[in-house]
């Protein structure tokens, strides 16, 4: 092996960034580290002033000029695609008419390591730039341990809120969720329909069939419901077998007449459990926030509430608008004036 192979075989390890460059500036040399960076063809038998260009300290065309830079620093840039700058070092030998030229990524060094896939072993042992990549190989990795617990965090947060306002039995919403949106639809003047749900015949299913059946009953009502409404309106189990529909933007009357029918016609069919037909029916009021000047929350659903009992009082599983109650009483009271 002759004297500049082994001086190239040691400069692979100690400085493997390293270019050798023969009297007429043509690379015969390159460490493993810098061949990593032009994957696509071997450095040896390349001109280097053709790869690289000389930014500083001053313009070189020349490899004579280049020769003539030995001991000072020098920065220089790919003249390929994607540019990246590099500072170096230049140094006669090994053989005589010979330079060679260290190299190193600078303050890069996090952007290039991740750019080439860069690792320890590319660098030389003594070269601090390995503590520094094992530094932010560990802040990478308590960066990505805390994102991981953020994000298992942020989950259980999610998951707790929505645990908060959902009735675990049905997956609908609970009183509190519903609440919330009526308040915030009031607030921002939407017009909306709140439709208050009772079923008919329930306690008889449970005191009959037990509480199994009773929580099969309630699972295929919700079922129904979110069947036969948008999934912009909230659907709430606020009691036992109570349930309000929040629909939204809506002015029409016969839009929850239609919900309402479609409602009431799919519950008449008995729901079966275990080979045992359940009987309910559904008893519906509804109220629409256009009917009042001031609409509240509380006003809402007490006339929402008085519908309702209309409906079980006129024979149950049927709807009543509060507008059309309204009507009724008001022709009641002018014929008990008269």
């Amino acid at each position: 092996m002759s004297e500049a192979d082994t001086f190239g075989r040691m400069l692979d390890v100690l400085c493997p960034m390293h270019l050798i460059l023969d009297q007429d500036g043509i690379i015969i040399n390159a460490g493993p580290t810098t061949q990593k960076l032009f994957p696509e063809a071997p450095l040896a038998g390349q001109v280097f002033l053709d790869v690289f260009e000389i930014r500083r300290p001053r313009q070189i065309t020349e490899f004579h000029d280049l020769a003539d830079m030995a001991g000072n620093r020098l920065h220089v840039m790919y003249r390929t695609d994607p540019p990246r700058e590099l500072k170096g070092i230049l140094v006669p030998g090994p053989s005589k008419g010979q330079v060679t030229l260290n190299l190193s990524f600078g303050i890069s060094v996090v952007e290039a390591v991740q750019e080439y896939e860069l690792t320890a072993r590319d660098f030389a042992v003594t070269d601090l730039t390995v503590e520094m990549l094992y530094l932010v190989e560990a802040k990478s990795a308590a960066m990505e341990a805390s994102r991981q617990l953020n994000k298992r965090l942020q989950s259980a947060r999610e998951e707790a809120e929505e645990q908060a306002v959902t009735d675990v039995l049905t997956g609908l919403k609970n009183r509190r969720a519903m609440d919330i949106d009526l308040a915030r639809a009031l607030a921002v003047r939407e017009d909306v329909a709140l439709m208050h749900i009772d079923l008919d015949y329930f306690k008889d299913v449970n005191d009959t069939l037990g509480h199994a059946a009773g929580d099969h009953v309630l699972q295929e009502v919700a079922r129904v419901m979110r069947e036969e409404t948008r999934s912009t309106d909230t659907i709430a189990r606020v009691g036992g077998d109570e349930f309000v529909v929040l629909m939204r933007s809506v002015r029409d009357e016969l839009v929850p007449v239609h919900v309402a029918g479609r409602i009431i016609e799919k519950l008449m069919v008995p729901i079966m459990f275990e080979g045992q037909p359940c009987r309910v029916s559904a008893s519906i009021g509804t109220v629409l926030s256009s009917e009042y000047a001031r609409p509240s929350a509380d006003q809402m659903l007490r006339d929402a509430d008085e519908a309702l009992y209309h409906s079980k009082h006129e024979g149950r599983g049927r709807h009543t608008l509060y507008s059309e109650l309204s009507a009724l009483s008001a022709v009641e009271a002018e014929s008990g004036t008269g």
